[in-house]
């Protein structure tokens, strides 16, 4: 016979806190209200001077997102979930309320922050609060660029010209247009052929933490970014890539500033690398493997892929997304003791 209790909501979160639960670690080390404000700043709540229902509170809200990026949640499963996940409504305070903010909500959120130029806004905030808890960037900085997949498009031929000129076909019509990806980009990988965008991002060697990102369409070559990504700030002066940065103009003026250049080196059919470069390649390739920790940490929260149609959204997305990565690793460290010095 099931036994029924007046105290079961009560005892259901006493049990899930003995378990441990993630987000109310999360709770413990991160000021949300100070990732809010740094929202609200960047992207000013909207005026209600024609009246409505109030909108949700931002600090609300970016817990909503961060939620959505962590378990990879579509803004329908989002408003499911919310509905039925208890630790989700604690974590973002609704667990005595029978409001939540359905898809609509989020996508409005969402729309607010593209046009206000404010999708960088959480992941700057975010690394505001890792210098705050003393984790900042050390030991050297690794520079990498991953394949972000979008939803893939059914073009003819004669469409995919026009697309390509940055055009829009005319015939289409405007719920067409609403489905179809105008920036995501064709590219090659290790002979197999992706459609969407690239993340290039670069991550601290210290603490694996990611301090800068650019995202762009897939065709854009890694090299394009790379010094878009470089971070200034680092303690160390040492820059690790793979071969794919090879540009010996760029590392001569870089190291000319004061950069101490670790890009493994590419032989050819005709000019193989010698010994010594084997073994420097892998001298490099021993610690920019680093990265690519960061990169399937991303791939284990749905990084790799986008539900989104464009430039725009797949950079609040991706931005988010580091963001919500670089979260959980500062609860990481913060609970494995790793001392920020």
């Amino acid at each position: 016979m099931i036994k029924t209790s007046l105290f079961a909501d009560q005892e259901r979160e006493a049990k899930l806190n003995q378990l441990g639960d993630a987000l109310q670690l999360m709770e413990q080390h991160v000021d949300f209200a100070a990732l809010a404000a740094e929202v609200d700043l960047a992207a000013p709540r909207p005026s209600r001077e024609r009246g409505g229902r109030p909108p949700f509170p931002t600090e609300l809200m970016v817990r909503v997102l961060l939620i959505q990026q962590l378990f990879n949640l579509s803004d329908e499963q989002m408003e499911f979930q919310l509905l039925d996940r208890l630790s989700f409504q604690r974590f973002v305070g609704l667990r005595a309320s029978s409001q939540i903010p359905d898809r609509t909500t989020i996508w409005t959120f969402k729309e607010r922050l593209i046009q206000a130029g404010a999708s960088e806004s959480v992941f700057n905030a975010v690394n505001r609060q890792l210098s705050r808890h003393g984790y900042i960037a050390r030991g050297g900085q690794m520079i990498d660029a991953s394949i972000v997949e979008a939803p893939r498009q059914s073009l003819s031929k004669e469409e995919k010209a026009i697309v390509s000129e940055g055009a829009m076909p005319a015939d289409w019509k405007p719920a067409k247009r609403r489905q179809k990806d105008m920036d995501a980009r064709w590219t090659k990988k290790h002979g197999k052929s992706y459609f969407g965008y690239k993340v290039s991002a670069n991550a601290d060697k210290r603490y694996k933490l990611v301090r800068k990102l650019k995202v762009s369409t897939a065709s854009e070559h890694d090299t394009t970014h790379f010094e878009d990504v470089l971070d200034p700030a680092n303690t160390n002066r040492d820059i690790l890539a793979d071969k794919g940065y090879v540009d010996g103009e760029r590392e001569a003026r870089l190291s000319k500033q004061g950069w101490r250049m670790h890009i493994q080196r590419k032989g050819s059919k005709d000019k193989p690398l010698s010994e010594a470069q084997q073994r420097r390649n892998h001298r490099i390739a021993k610690t920019r493997a680093r990265i690519e920790h960061v990169f399937a940490g991303l791939a284990q929260m749905g990084g790799k892929t986008l539900r989104s149609i464009g430039l725009a959204r797949a950079r609040l997305h991706l931005n988010w997304k580091v963001a919500a990565y670089n979260l959980q690793r500062l609860v990481y460290l913060k609970e494995a003791g790793v001392k920020a010095f």
